[in-house]
């Protein structure tokens, strides 16, 4: 009785016991671009005529070596690296899609918007750390810290964001909610 117990508490635990916290969200280690100017560049190579998500993709250097195995992830997002490359994991069938350097460290996850990674827009472009939301360059550099809950692009140098926000799928889209929206410079700075 006792184990059964014991059992039917864990199991307890693992249902209700989320505080809140977002579905499969992992407190995740990330890292910073190292090299702004590497040595070399990176290409995407596949196997089929043409290249289409969920095709098997990797990238080569300009001697043709290896760098990241043909099939590693479902999708290269960019077809030329030279500090970021933009992909998916092998086998999900989630719409996750993150950054990594030419090391494959993982430096963010690129926010997921229509069907696929946020466009660049006035020169930047929507990351998320932790679930928190920031802002990175077309270099892959962190120009502004994740730490927004919810963040529209970037027009004409400003950008409408949020410390508190609620998502609500409608029609097979996410619609931000908020009743604080301020907004930001590229700086970060928030602008009165």
């Amino acid at each position: 009785m006792k184990h059964i117990l014991i059992i039917l508490t864990f199991f307890g635990l693992t249902i209700f016991g989320t505080n809140g916290q977002t579905k499969g969200m992992v407190d995740r280690h990330y890292f910073d671009i190292s090299d702004l100017n590497p040595n070399d560049t990176l290409y995407r190579i596949y196997k089929t005529d043409r290249y289409e998500i969920g095709v098997p993709c990797g990238y080569v250097n300009q001697k043709q070596d290896t760098i990241i195995p043909i099939g590693k992830y479902f999708y290269c997002f960019l077809d030329t690296v030279t500090t970021y490359a933009i992909v998916g994991d092998t086998g999900k069938n989630s719409s996750e899609i993150y950054a990594i350097d030419q090391d494959e460290n993982r430096l963010y996850e690129v926010y997921w918007f229509d069907n696929g990674p946020d466009y660049v827009s006035d020169g930047l472009f929507r990351i998320k750390r932790n679930g928190k939301v920031g802002f990175a360059n077309t270099r892959g550099q962190i120009m502004i810290k994740p730490q927004l809950d919810c963040a529209n692009q970037f027009d004409n140098g400003k950008a409408k964001v949020t410390f508190d926000c609620n998502l609500k799928e409608i029609g097979g889209h996410k619609k931000m909610y908020s009743d604080n929206w301020f907004y930001i410079d590229k700086s970060g700075t928030r602008i009165e």
